[in-house]
C-alpha cells in the first residue's frame, strides 16, 4: 500500500468584509487562534463551535503554527477594525448613564 501525498490549501475563505472564516462555516480564524492560545484543544474548539470539523480546526491551528508571523498580523489588524468600530459605536450612542439617572429619577419620585 502507498501513500499519496497531496498539497492541501488551508480551510480558509475571506468574507465581503475581508475576515477569515474557516471551512464552509462562518466562524472566524481569530475565533479558533485565540481559543487555542488560551489552552483549548481542537476537539474543546469543535465542542463550542458545532459547525467546524474537527479535521479544518486541526488544519487551521497547524497553518497557524507555520505562519505565525502573517496570522499575527492579520490578527492584529482585525483587533484595530475591531476598536475602530467599537470606538464609533460609542461616539454614535449617547451616554447611558444619563438616561438611567433619569429614568431612576422618574421610578424614585
Amino acid at each position: 500500500m502507498s501513500i499519496v501525498l497531496e498539497r492541501e490549501a488551508p480551510p480558509f475563505r475571506e468574507d465581503e468584509t475581508g475576515a477569515i472564516r474557516i471551512g464552509k462555516t462562518r466562524v472566524l480564524l481569530e475565533l479558533v487562534i485565540r481559543a487555542f492560545l488560551d489552552g483549548a484543544s481542537p476537539e474543546t474548539i469543535v465542542q463550542q463551535y458545532s459547525t467546524l470539523s474537527l479535521s479544518d480546526t486541526y488544519s487551521a491551528i497547524t497553518y497557524y503554527l507555520r505562519h505565525q508571523e502573517s496570522i499575527e498580523a492579520y490578527l492584529q489588524q482585525r483587533e484595530q477594525i475591531a476598536a475602530k468600530v467599537q470606538q464609533r459605536f460609542q461616539e454614535l450612542q449617547p451616554d447611558m448613564s444619563l438616561m438611567r439617572s433619569r429614568l431612576l429619577a422618574r421610578r424614585n419620585n
